[in-house]
């Protein structure tokens, strides 16, 4: 495996081109089968090309979750190359940048009657800002000139920020628009898989903390007890959407100065994260541990 695993084909560049390029290939061959002559023809390609590009960012989401809870020769492989993938995600991206150009220059009236809708232009339009700072800091001549904390944030927030955006769609396409398809319920819980294993790994991190601090191996049985409930919880809430959605956005959007944030904060008032929020809130329970007397606090 690990000879497999080091072949220069499927690591760094060559491994992006791998991908990358039959990756442009299928949505160039896609822009022949739909008509480019009509606003329809071109929504249709802005959808295709976040289809095949959202798997990616799902996969560099997970990337150093895998190799902290299974450490070995794929888990390496998979955080080494973690730049590459997600390069693949901005070619498709880019795609469908490119679309939105034309739809939005050549197809006006379309666009704005059938595509354009404020919160979905705020929100992206913060995505793709991020997209192209990590893009650009993915390389040495921008990356030298920021210090590791900067780097961090441009990086670590440009992924939440990207995944964050795919998983929301897919949520409410699930659990409000309807009439949902195959792909919106396949990578709908891709996204919740890829944050779990960062809820995962965050807590077996700060249960390594703080056994190396001195701490208690194991939480007490009630503090468990209360975690578990927590994540079985949010388990639940993750598949039950359609239920509570209405009620919940009702009830958040109430205060006048929430509704407003609607309006303007993207992803508020929050509704397709309440099930991971409740299993990191579960998970931080399990894994706290009182500090032991005489012992350093390090970051978890």
């Amino acid at each position: 495996m690990s000879t497999v695993l080091d072949n220069k084909l499927i690591n760094g560049w060559g491994l992006f081109s791998l991908i990358s390029i039959p990756l442009s290939l299928w949505v160039i061959y896609e822009m022949t089968t739909v008509d480019l002559s009509q606003g329809a023809g071109i929504s249709e390609m802005i959808g295709f090309s976040v289809r095949i590009a959202v798997p990616f960012i799902y996969f560099a989401m997970a990337a150093s979750s895998i190799n902290i809870l299974f450490p070995g020769t794929a888990g390496r492989w998979w955080l080494r190359n973690r730049r590459y993938i997600g390069l693949c995600f901005a070619v498709g991206m880019v795609w469908q940048g490119l679309f939105i150009f034309i739809i939005s220059t050549f197809f006006r009236d379309y666009y704005y009657s059938e595509v354009y809708y404020f919160r979905d232009e705020l929100e992206g339009t913060f995505g793709y800002i991020f997209l192209a700072a990590m893009i650009v800091t993915s390389f040495q001549f921008a990356r030298k000139r920021l210090d590791l904390a900067q780097w961090k944030l441009i990086q670590k927030g440009g992924i939440y920020v990207l995944w964050g955006y795919a998983f929301s769609v897919y949520w409410w396409n699930l659990y409000y628009y309807g009439g949902y398809e195959l792909h919106d319920i396949i990578y709908y819980w891709g996204g919740f898989l890829a944050f779990a294993l960062r809820i995962a790994a965050w807590g077996k991190q700060r249960q390594i903390l703080a056994v190396r601090q001195g701490a208690a191996a194991k939480a007490g049985l009630g503090q468990r007890a209360a975690g578990i409930a927590l994540i079985m919880m949010g388990l639940v809430v993750s598949a039950t959407g359609g239920y509570w959605q209405e009620a919940m956005t009702s009830f958040m959007t109430t205060p006048g100065w929430s509704a407003q944030m609607e309006l303007w904060l993207p992803f508020w008032p929050l509704e397709p994260y309440y099930s991971l929020i409740l299993m990191a809130l579960g998970t931080a329970i399990i894994t706290w541990r009182p500090n032991p007397a005489g012992a350093a606090t390090a970051p978890a």
